[in-house]
């Protein structure tokens, strides 16, 4: 049954036409969009639908389409959210993905767009909303869980809300706590420090104090005495108790289900693609998730039919809220879905043209049943970027391996490369912060023996660890790893290919801009290469001065100037490219019809590179002498095909991890590789310290390895990523040749960052991912011990100083019959103060009976507190009461409390200025514009004083269109790393 376009939203006109996020909110059952400034709000008794536009392949629009359903939400809204859903898919093509969100329960990538966290606010359309801002501030307690994403859940404001596995933000009125239980999860700290950042930014207008209360660990100050009063007063929490939100169902064996009339019809067959009929709709049960497929020629009324369908599923079936629900359109399928069937064979995939031509047929079928599709942006050429390479000028060296021997290069042969050889590269630089950096491979002739290849892997990582493994460590995978790594494997036991490898056909380009020119060369010149041919009865076709060759050219810049020599025979000319001609003293050139200005010249400079000083001869297409077709053994005819190179692709970082000896790592299986997640919308606080992460940019892999991580584990870093590649290469298409990158923390190359909105000085922040974000955020950490004699001494110890502490507890918490132990914050400022300090002598009292330990304290954090500045202070004033040996009792609460905020009001108004000043900076980059011919790099009268790394912003609006294509609003959108190739194709890097 056809759906006219007159049956679909108006709210939806002109959707998905640029990149980045659209909201709708369902108010009376109907879409309505919401304004940009109440992005990220989100009522628990409401049902939104969120549209996620990004560029794909080709310039093409990929799209993610989430409803979400809250808490309180009627049934019939969230019933309203699905199939409005279906509808804004069909207006956009019929193409997206389609995410089903539970408050509490949502996706990752749905949280993404929404860093650091969504904290959903009670009330909704129907009920009037609650305006935070307006209201009358209440102490709120927050569960924070998530390493990357958060999820933060409101509960109740009660001591037994509290346990020792979870972490939890109590945001007041003038100062927001977070207490790590003894269990938490490191990284699950470091994330809520964030969220208090952002807290104390949106609610407090970014002055109020922070406060960091470890479970387990009374300390004598008053934060942590100031944190129990809220609660009543100390007293130990229970265990934490197992409720709905903690139910999550295990992935189960797919079972697939065709839906006809609403019916499932469970499907017996195996698995296989070919099962999948384009116009029929499928469930695909997999128990935490529920795919919905949908064939491409099916209408909108049954993709609306199959939702429904999906939604009842999951009710008869009584699964968890967490259950998810995800609608996929057939050519469009994610890498989790691919992956539950045993036959998924390779096709085309979505950008390319097969994509293109799918998504026109999608397209057209909507139209024929009246849909009026909108957003289906054409594919746009793609220009060739110039990747980041490494800094210039550094030192290269270059060694040949003859049997277990490294022969180094003389200068005039570096940049020849002979496919029967292998060779090690080092190159020695000096990066952006003046530290001296290496680049260190092994380069794999694809004619090169085994033995070579093993001995290049032997010596190259014995040179690695020379250099104290600083280098950036590649590996480039043949099609003959396998055989290669089992011959290898008795001899590079101990080395696990930690010096990498590159094999010949797949250099990256700041490989290839290090020589220049870079030529390769038949043959080889290696002991182990002579005697192989020898025993095999083969030609030696290895390359001679005054022999014959025909050199291929088909570069244009420094990044991509490889020339491959290739068979003297006139089929291998190709009217695209040039070639270099050598046959005994004649050298020729020759260029093709279609050849580039700047393939010539490069043809010209390989020339000499090979024969220095010789006389060359220029020939173009259709003017060849004799003598040139007589050495390529005659004329013949030749291709005018230009070869096609792949398109530049979105990165993906994944995460990944060990169960049970089975290697983790994202949402989809194979063997005993299973990747579990995907980190979306990732940023360089994604990098965390104890982690290993594939960042897959589909020309290169790399395995980035923090500090924090085992060295077992390091170990088998090559080793993952080779089982990636293996996984990805069955479903994506990804080339088993293609580079792979080991890098470690703090050693990251510029062609890894330039993926990142890359900040050096996070990079060199020690200490685990909590210490790190706390430094980062809150100023320096800070440390404080008490030997066991100086506890001893202090006189706070014993049976009677502990009696004493507690009944001035016990005191302070009971002064009379009608006080109320409430949770909830104290009226009056000396009561308050009085309990602080209780629970602060008997925390010293504690403290000072642990024998032989020491404490770590964190400092307390005031308006102030991303000031380094004020946490050394505090420590110098505390660090001098305690080698007096005074009580800490002897300074009255008052007296303490007016020091504090004396301290705190004068390191704060600095801090301030500081800020005010930075914002001041940034706005005026904004006022201030200049010309497009001062700003750029190599501008012959440029500008002076401005921040150069930013040149772009200095731009007036007019002038920004025309140098980019785009608003500056649409060019920040973008992921760092297309920013900074825009920005050094135009000269503004």
């Amino acid at each position: 049954m056809a759906s006219s376009a007159k049956n679909l939203d108006p709210a939806f006109q002109g959707a998905g036409q640029r990149v980045g996020l659209e909201i709708w909110r369902i108010e009376n059952f109907q879409p309505v969009p919401l304004a940009k400034s109440d992005y990220g709000k989100f009522y628990s008794g409401d049902s939104y639908i969120v549209l996620q536009t990004t560029s794909g392949k080709g310039g093409a629009y990929l799209y993610d389409i989430h409803f979400w359903i809250g808490k309180d939400s009627s049934q019939d809204e969230g019933g309203t959210a699905a199939i409005k859903t279906v509808e804004l898919d069909a207006v956009l093509g019929g193409r997206a993905v389609q995410h089903r969100e539970v408050q509490g329960h949502e996706s990752d990538k749905f949280l993404s767009y929404f860093k650091p966290c969504i904290i959903p606010l009670e009330g909704g359309f129907a009920s009037g909303f609650k305006k935070l801002e307006e209201e009358k501030f209440e102490p709120r307690l927050y569960v924070c869980k998530g390493k990357r994403v958060v999820r933060m859940k409101q509960v109740p404001f009660a001591r037994s809300s509290l346990n020792h596995d979870d972490v939890f933000i109590l945001d007041t009125e003038k100062k927001i706590y977070q207490f790590n239980g003894a269990n938490s999860n490191i990284q699950e700290r470091a994330k809520a420090l964030e969220v208090i950042q952002y807290l104390k930014e949106k609610y407090h207008e970014g002055t109020c104090d922070v406060a960091i209360i470890e479970d387990g660990k009374l300390v004598a100050e008053s934060d942590s005495g100031e944190f129990w009063v809220l609660f009543g007063g100390f007293a130990p929490i229970g265990k934490k108790a197992i409720g709905e939100d903690d139910v999550v169902m295990e992935t189960t064996p797919a079972k697939l289900y065709s839906i006809n009339d609403g019916q499932l019809n469970l499907e017996e067959n195996t698995l296989s693609k070919a099962l999948l009929e384009n116009n029929k709709c499928y469930l695909l049960d997999c128990g935490a998730e529920v795919f919905v497929w949908v064939g491409r020629v099916t209408q909108v009324e049954d993709r609306k039919a199959a939702s429904k369908a999906a939604e009842e599923f999951i009710a008869n079936q009584n699964r968890p809220k967490s259950t998810r629900i995800t609608q996929v359109i057939q050519g469009y399928e994610t890498h989790s879905f691919k992956s539950k069937f045993e036959s998924w064979p390779m096709g085309t995939t979505p950008g390319n043209s097969g994509g293109e031509e799918g998504r026109g047929k999608v397209a057209a079928l909507l139209k024929q049943q009246g849909v009026d599709v909108k957003g289906t942006a054409k594919g746009s050429p793609v220009n060739e970027e110039v990747p980041p390479l490494l800094e210039g000028n550094g030192k290269l060296e270059v060694w040949r391996i003859n049997g277990s021997a490294k022969t180094p290069l003389p200068k005039d042969e570096i940049g020849k490369f002979y496919s029967g050889d292998c060779y090690i590269v080092l190159y020695t630089y000096h990066s952006g912060e003046k530290k001296e950096e290496y680049f260190l491979t092994c380069w794999m002739g694809k004619d090169s023996i085994q033995e070579d290849q093993a001995m290049a892997t032997r010596l190259a990582n014995t040179m690695w660890n020379s250099l104290k493994g600083r280098p950036v460590q590649v590996v480039f995978n043949s099609s003959s790893f396998s055989t290669f790594r089992r011959y290898a494997r008795q001899q590079l036991a101990s080395y696990m290919f930690s010096a990498g490898r590159i094999y010949q056909g797949k250099e990256p380009p700041q490989f290839i801009a290090l020589f220049q020119p870079m030529v390769v060369l038949k043959g080889g010149v290696s002991s182990g290469y002579k005697k192989s041919i020898a025993e095999k009865n083969l030609n030696d076709e290895t390359y001679t001065p005054d022999g014959i060759a025909l050199i291929q050219v088909s570069g244009t810049s420094v990044h991509n100037n490889k020339a491959i020599q290739v068979d003297a025979v006139a089929t291998s000319l190709n009217s695209n490219d040039c070639f270099v001609l050598q046959s005994g003293n004649s050298l020729f050139t020759w260029h093709g019809s279609s050849s580039t200005f700047e393939q010539q010249q490069w043809a010209t400079k390989v020339a000499e590179f090979l024969k220095p000083g010789a006389a060359l001869k220029h020939a173009k297409e259709g003017t060849e002498s004799s003598a040139f077709w007589f050495a390529l053994g005659g004329k013949q005819s030749f291709t005018s095909k230009k070869v096609t190179h792949d398109v530049v692709r979105d990165p993906h970082l994944y995460t990944f991890s060990f169960n049970n000896g089975k290697l983790e790592v994202g949402n989809f299986s194979l063997s005993v590789c299973k990747l579990v997640n995907e980190v979306f919308n990732f940023s360089q606080d994604d990098l965390l310290t104890e982690d290993m992460l594939i960042l897959d940019t589909h020309a290169e892999v790399f395995i980035w390895v923090g500090q924090s991580v085992v060295s077992k584990d390091k170990q088998i870093a090559f080793d993952i990523g080779q089982r990636y590649i293996e996984l990805a290469a069955s479903l994506e298409g990804l080339s088993p040749d293609v580079p792979l990158y080991k890098v470690t923390e703090g050693n990251e190359p510029c062609f890894f960052t330039t993926y990142f909105s890359w900040d050096g000085t996070k990079a060199v922040v020690q200490g685990n991912s909590f210490e790190k974000r706390l430094s980062l955020l809150f100023g320096t950490i800070l440390r404080t011990s008490e030997s066991n004699d100086k506890s001893k001494s202090s006189g706070n110890g014993g049976p009677t100083q502990r009696a004493s502490a507690l009944a001035a507890l016990s005191s302070a918490f009971n002064p009379s019959s009608k006080a109320k132990l409430a949770n909830t914050i104290p009226t009056r400022p000396s009561q308050g103060s009085q309990r602080a300090a209780a629970v602060a002598a008997l925390s010293t009292v504690l403290t000072a009976e642990q024998k032989g330990s020491s404490e770590t304290s964190i400092p307390r954090f005031s308006r102030s507190s991303h000031s380094p500045e004020k946490t050394v202070t505090e420590t110098a004033k505390t660090g001098a009461a305690s080698s007096e040996g005074g009580d800490p009792l002897e300074l009255s609460a008052a007296d303490k409390e007016a020091v504090e905020g004396d301290r705190s009001s004068s390191v704060s108004s600095g801090a301030d200025s500081e800020v005010s000043q930075e914002q001041t900076i940034d706005e005026n980059i904004g006022e201030t514009t200049f010309n497009y011919e001062q700003l750029k790099a190599k501008s012959t009268t440029p500008v002076r004083g401005i921040d150069y790394k930013r040149r772009e912003a200095y731009l007036s609006d007019t002038e920004f269109q025309t140098v980019f294509g785009m608003a500056k609003e649409a060019f920040y959108r973008q992921p760092k790393w297309k920013q900074d190739m825009q920005k050094r194709k135009v000269d503004l890097f």
